[in-house]
């Protein structure tokens, strides 16, 4: 049995074979059952060969693949209406099964995609299917009669169905009005109107189908023959640009403005090509009032600006735009006008009264134009070459403005008038007269002009004063006040301190300012430090002093005059207003030096804080001081152990300080004309020189307050010789401390002396002083929380107690010269009249209000 298995063949390891002595009678069938198997395997695999034959990917196919199943299959090929109408149908099919099962829920749904479908169908310009009509009618019968169910009805809708019936009811009310002439048209004949619709469109034949092999030979020419890309609109139909189809092409172009994945750059391409060809001055002007929106929307952020060759672009536009008006006035653009056919061309023969009214407005444009500038030299570099190359272009914008002031001087529109002069005068009212020089020769070489020019050899206090004229003859409040504002500026700016100082006071904007916009009070900011800096350049150093003092006594200069962001400890900003904070800062060319600004008010300080550090005993007194960052300097620098060589602004004019309190004049003297600021101001020697006699004088005022107890006498000439001054002027200065009751002191001219008195006090009489100061802040306060109750424009003449108001404020004046008078100490009597004018205009103005 053994050797029998050896001898019989192996089967494969799949099958195990059953040995042929086991088989019984039915093996022969077992064997037809086995060759059955086989033929199934081989048919199992064909299949899947077949499958993995279907499944090769379509990129894989020959070209005897596509032309055997071009041949087999024949395609059917459906336009975009078709399209777009068997969706409508098939939406009309779902709508019409939820009305027989009353799902208002459903068929709000589809109405609202019907509609959506329907208003796609119009923006290709496709009048409306026969078949939407129809399902209004339809819809609004069914409405009706849903509703009398509903009131009939004894069980209810749920809630969200209810809501849906109402809210179809209002939405098929809003769609039938729209299309109540097509409903009365098609509820007149339903057959007429469908030949209508038949006859408007008519089925384009579909092309026959070409063998793969011609059509590809036929590409391959035409693509030989035209291998630019053409420019396509709505519906894939490419733009033809001729004269006939610009304002087609317009309206495709506002249409598709501010929509979402619009491509600006292809938009202001197909304009530039529109304006190329456009014909009469009414198409240039349609299309370079789009051209020039679309420029600037080709930017949607706020924080960034425009590039600069679209500004360029624009900005030349613009004065073409104006020249085309210029020389046409049968055309005027006007921010509102009657509404007119935007697809029809308009001539002044077609007009009632001859004038082609269009929409629009060019004060918006050179508005953008001067915005978009200023936001670019916020965001450029002021320190690189960019930011000069950029503020070149500052002359084509000043002749843009010059030009459109001519052009709304010609049709006297005094709205826009008025914001463009003030846009011209916010260009030159900060700038020195070779500039304005410079920005007026491009006036004078352009075309058109306005009427207010600068002549070659004017001054341009002339033409900022004729610009200010019109301005102040403006109903406009905002643009009276910032003509103000830059009217004082450039008066100040040229040292005419007297002219600006009476114009500030005599408006009454230091009342008001608290109320204005926040440009508008950064101007006035930026105004009282320049009249500050122009006291300071004059020699007036109590009035610089005065002035400065409120604005650097607030450790915020920066913020103040829009130059720069100040972060304060316990403040943090959001996102927002840091971002608001940017946009409102000023570009690099016009700020004010902050170190300069610094300098001149720490130097006013010092001038009139140090005599009167020298000329007061008690602590009170002391106690009360007139500039306050600066006394608080001066106390730091007294509590510093070792003191080094000067090396900032502030360590110059503290050791200044101090010299000048021991007498040393020149040492004071030689440490502030060293500070290197100075080389920054305007005519810095003549400032220099003004110093140097300025310290002189108070530094013989300090010594005669200082050593005025110990001395009995003091000889006129030795002062003289001492602080190196003339005697005249030496007499002069000691006649004005009597006089004004500063000094106790008489004057011997015979002698050539100054001969000191000595006033003691006893303790009784210096607490009667102290009281009757106390009384009068007390009284003074007083006024000031009544005129606070009354307003800014109430006066002592505004109040109830009649003739007691009349000489309210000389009592007041003569009280406080009083308290003064008395409140002098051993050292100098009673310092009376003019003993508080140290403390300056601030002073004077408060005075003069409160005596107005």
């Amino acid at each position: 049995m053994s050797s029998d298995d050896e001898g019989a063949p192996k089967a494969p390891a799949a099958k195990p074979a059953m040995s042929r002595f086991l088989r019984t009678a039915g093996s022969d069938s077992d064997s037809s059952d086995e060759e059955k198997s086989d033929s199934e395997e081989e048919s199992e695999v064909s299949q899947e060969e077949g499958q993995a034959e279907q499944r090769r990917s379509r990129f894989l196919r020959t070209d005897i693949d596509d032309d055997a199943s071009d041949e087999d299959v024949t395609r059917v090929v459906k336009s975009a209406r078709d399209k777009r109408l068997e969706e409508m149908e098939a939406c009309g099919k779902t709508m019409d099964n939820a009305l027989k099962i009353n799902d208002w829920v459903a068929i709000s749904n589809e109405f609202d995609r019907l509609v959506r479908m329907v208003q796609r169908q119009q923006n290709v310009s496709e009048p409306v299917p026969p078949f939407y009509i129809r399902q209004l009618v339809n819809l609004e019968s069914a409405l009706n009669t849903a509703v009398a169910k509903e009131k009939e009805a004894k069980k209810k809708m749920n809630a969200s169905n209810a809501r849906a019936l109402n809210g179809m009811r209002q939405k098929v009310k809003k769609v039938t009005k729209e299309f109540e002439a097509d409903i009365k048209r098609f509820q007149t004949d339903p057959d007429a109107f469908e030949r209508e619709y038949t006859a408007v469109v008519a089925p384009e034949a579909a092309p026959a189908p070409r063998p793969r092999a011609r059509r590809a030979a036929e590409s391959e020419e035409e693509g030989a023959e035209d291998d630019a890309f053409t420019t396509v609109g709505k519906g894939g139909k490419a733009m033809a640009f001729t004269p006939e189809s610009i304002f087609k092409n317009l309206q495709l172009v506002q249409e598709a403005r501010g929509k979402k994945n619009t491509d600006r750059q292809e938009q202001i391409r197909v304009l530039e090509k529109l304006l190329a060809v456009a014909v009469t001055s009414y198409q240039r002007i349609r299309v370079l009032l789009t051209l020039i929106s679309a420029r600037f929307d080709y930017n949607s952020s706020v924080a960034t600006h425009v590039p600069i060759d679209l500004w360029v672009n624009a900005q030349s536009e613009v004065d073409q735009l104006i020249g085309i008006i210029m020389r046409e006035p049968q055309y005027v653009i006007q921010e509102i006008t009657e509404d007119y056919d935007e697809l029809a061309e308009r001539t002044p023969e077609t007009e009632k009264d001859g004038i082609v009214r269009i929409r629009g407005s060019v004060i918006s444009f050179v508005d953008r134009l001067d915005d978009e500038f200023t936001k670019s030299l916020q965001n450029i570099d002021p320190h690189g070459t960019e930011y000069v190359d950029r503020l070149k272009d500052e002359k084509g914008l000043y002749c843009t403005i010059c030009r459109s002031q001519a052009l709304y001087e010609k049709t006297n529109s005094d709205d826009p008038l008025g914001r463009v002069i003030m846009r011209r005068l916010e260009h030159i009212y900060s700038k020195p007269d070779a500039v304005v020089h410079a920005l007026e020769s491009t006036v004078a070489a352009s075309d058109i002009k306005p009427s207010i020019v600068l002549d070659v050899e004017g001054q341009t206090s002339s033409l900022i004063h004729s610009l200010s004229i019109h301005l102040y003859k403006s109903s406009n409040s905002f643009l009276r006040t910032r003509a103000m504002l830059c009217h004082i500026y450039h008066y100040a700016l040229h040292n005419d301190f007297h002219t600006a100082r009476d114009m500030l006071l005599m408006s009454h904007l230091q009342e008001s300012i608290y109320s204005a916009d926040v440009a508008t009070q950064i101007l006035y900011n930026r105004t009282v430090v320049q009249l500050g800096l122009s006291a300071f350049r004059c020699g007036l150093i109590k009035e610089a002093q005065a002035t400065l003092q409120d604005i650097c006594a607030t450790q915020r200069v920066k913020e103040l005059l829009a130059q720069g962001v100040h972060q304060q400890r316990f403040q943090v900003l959001s996102p927002e207003q840091e971002k608001a904070e940017r946009q409102r800062q000023l570009p690099f060319h016009m700020h004010i030096n902050t170190e300069l600004l610094e300098a001149a008010f720490l130097v006013s300080s010092m001038l009139v804080e140090i005599p009167l550090l020298a000329s007061i005993d008690s602590e009170d007194q002391k106690r009360k001081a007139i500039s306050k960052p600066f006394r608080r300097l001066l106390d730091f620098a007294d509590r510093q152990i070792f003191t080094g060589p000067p090396e900032s602004t502030r360590d110059h004019i503290m050791q200044a300080s101090k010299a000048l309190q021991n007498g040393e004049w020149e040492k004071c003297r030689d440490l502030i004309q060293s500070i290197k600021i100075w080389s920054l101001m305007p005519e810095c020697n003549s400032v220099k020189e003004m110093l140097a006699k300025r310290i002189q004088e108070d530094g013989l005022r300090t010594y005669l307050f200082t050593y005025a107890p110990h001395y009995t006498t003091l000889s006129l000439s030795l002062l003289s010789r001492t602080f190196s001054l003339p005697l005249r002027t030496v007499t002069s200065i000691v006649s004005k401390m009597i006089w004004s009751e500063e000094l106790s002191a008489s004057l011997d001219q015979a002698a050539g002396v100054v001969v000191f008195h000595r006033i003691e006090l006893s303790r009784t009489q210096q607490l009667a002083l102290s009281l009757a100061d106390k009384v009068n802040n007390m009284v003074e306060q007083n006024e000031k929380t009544l005129d606070n109750k009354l307003g800014p424009a109430a006066t002592w003449n505004d109040r109830g107690d009649g003739a007691k108001g009349a000489k309210g404020g000389e009592q007041a004046a003569e009280r406080r010269r009083g308290g003064e008078r008395r409140g002098g100490g051993a050292r100098g009597g009673g310092r009376g009249r003019g003993a508080r004018f140290a403390q300056g205009l601030g002073n004077q103005m408060t005075g003069a209000q409160r005596n107005r």
